[in-house]
């Protein structure tokens, strides 16, 4: 060595002077609505809101916000009550988000396909003061609801439309960063139901820390696929807000037209799991254009494979694929631009600008480059923890040397020397096998690196099953088990390979282990 930094150390060190620059712009003291107002502010007239319905401007947005504010008020809605809703991701929704936001009232937001068994969790934890639902599901949900008004979407939005040709604007709430902004439910390990604590404060910092990343634009159009309730189609809200772009919400529309609807929005950003992308993929495949504005793909949830990658870039020339990696609990952990990925093809990425992102031994002590420990982060953006759970608050939030949080995330990795992540897997998806720890998340990945695989999922071995892999694509499971023997040490070979139309996931987009187990069982036709 000569002494003069790599060319990688210098684009770390470049990445850094860049990031110092931009964070003052990643603000801790704002609301979730100033964003709203901010872009109001610029662009009156520039679309916000598209869904199946019709469009608003962001005028119209802001118009709309202040008018469900009013209405909150009129029904006796205050600082800090929880407004729980169950609806499609429609411009009303947003509307609604804004307009508790401005309250100072804690949003609920919970999926469309969610079970009565747990939706009546959800409602005993979160201890709402209103419920809006769908008007066919008012009875049904007033039921479990355990006396808490239920109201239907049409005649609460009757009422708000109403206010708002009046100009109503509540006389203001006092809501500062600290406040409460959302509570979103999210999948876990355990049936009883967990809610990571958002304030306005805190997910401010994060969507303006992720735009000084992707670059939401003013000529943007960002195409959603997913629901409000999830925190990735929650955060596209305020991102396109900080961004002054529109928001096509997309969420109810049939898979059938997913890609001339792409074409015909003229959708210019597509936030993607890998699922999702497949579907593009093979979608596109069909029906080949060259026509296209989408000039990013931003993927989460999962690992991308590299095909399916590769998939969307020949399928839209010019796009770029911008990996990320996060949980709800702090949003996101990193990003990986488009320029990084032919130095840094298996990392998920640098930490966000003003946050920190590491990994630690079982001690909390950090591990240097490229030994594997859990990954911990620290910044602007770690929530407060979760909703009335103090036992696992306490075991995912722990107090950081500087005095702020350090989430503990249970997902396992390392880091490189110029601070790049790379994700092994999470710690229930680490275990080891005929005496060697390997992770689920290896074994799919060596799987979707074989020609014919679209996507596929591991099972681990438990109570006398063996390890097993899943696998859409045309490959026979022979040929399956066969090609990942020359990919993967004997021991991570999985013992059993079934090849399935699709695979099941859950509604975060993730592998449902639990119908896989069924599968394998024989359980479901």
């Amino acid at each position: 060595m000569n002494g003069q930094p790599t060319a990688q150390a210098r684009t770390a060190a470049a990445h850094d002077t860049r990031a110092a620059a931009r964070v003052r712009g990643a603000r801790t003291g704002a609301r979730v609505h100033d964003l709203l107002d901010e872009a109001t502010a610029e662009h009156p007239d520039a679309p916000a809101v598209t869904d199946g319905t019709g469009r608003w401007t962001y005028r119209e947005l802001a118009a709309h916000s202040h008018a469900a504010d009013a209405w909150l008020e009129g029904r006796g809605i205050g600082h800090g009550d929880r407004v729980l809703v169950q609806l499609p991701s429609t411009r009303e929704l947003v509307a609604l988000m804004y307009g508790a936001a401005r309250r100072g009232a804690v949003l609920v937001p919970v999926n469309t396909g969610m079970k009565d068994f747990h939706l009546r969790a959800v409602v005993e934890n979160a201890g709402p003061a209103l419920i809006v639902v769908t008007d066919p599901a008012v009875h049904r949900i007033a039921a479990l609801a355990q006396g808490v008004p239920v109201l239907g979407l049409g005649g609460v939005w009757q009422a708000i439309t109403a206010l708002r040709a009046q100009g109503a604007r509540s006389g203001g709430a006092g809501v500062g960063p600290e406040d409460l902004a959302v509570l979103v439910y999210t999948s876990g390990s355990t049936a009883a139901p967990k809610a990571v604590i958002c304030p306005h404060g805190r997910m401010v910092f994060a969507t303006e820390a992720i735009n000084q990343e992707l670059g939401y634009r003013a000529d943007d159009v960002v195409f959603c696929r997913f629901p409000i309730s999830w925190d990735y189609g929650l955060y596209k809200v305020l991102l396109t807000a900080a961004g002054r772009s529109e928001l096509v919400l997309a969420d109810g529309e049939s898979d059938l037209v997913l890609l001339r609807r792409i074409r015909e929005t003229g959708a210019t950003v597509v936030p993607i799991v890998p699922s999702l992308a497949t579907m593009i993929v093979a979608l596109a495949e069909r029906e080949p254009s060259r026509e296209s504005r989408v000039r990013m793909f931003t993927n989460t949830g999962a690992a991308l494979p590299k095909s399916t990658a590769d998939g969307l870039r020949s399928a839209f020339p010019g796009a770029e694929v911008i990996i990320q990696f996060g949980q709800t609990e702090c949003k996101r952990v990193s990003v990986l631009p488009a320029a990084d990925q032919n130095a840094k093809p298996d990392s998920v990425g640098r930490p966000l600008p003003g946050t920190r992102a590491f990994v630690v031994d079982d001690d909390g002590n950090a591990l240097p480059p490229w030994e594997t420990g859990e990954i911990v982060v620290e910044g602007p953006h770690v929530m407060p923890g979760y909703w009335r759970a103090p036992e696992q608050t306490a075991r995912a939030f722990r107090p950081a040397p500087d005095g702020g949080l350090r989430l503990h995330t249970g997902d396992f990795g390392h880091v490189d020397e110029d601070g790049y992540l790379y994700y092994e897997g999470r710690r229930d998806d680490m275990f080891k096998h005929k005496g060697v720890r390997m992770s689920t998340t290896e074994i799919e990945s060596a799987a979707t690196d074989i020609p014919g695989v679209r996507a596929a999922a591991v099972l681990p071995p438990a109570d006398g099953r063996a390890l097993a892999v899943f696998a859409e694509g045309d490959i026979d499971p022979h040929a399956l088990l066969k090609e990942l023997s020359l990919r993967l040490e004997p021991a991570k070979v999985p013992a059993v390979g079934r090849i399935v139309a699709e695979l099941p996931l859950t509604p975060h987009g993730k592998h449902d282990r639990k119908q896989l187990a069924r599968l394998l069982e024989g359980t479901t036709p």
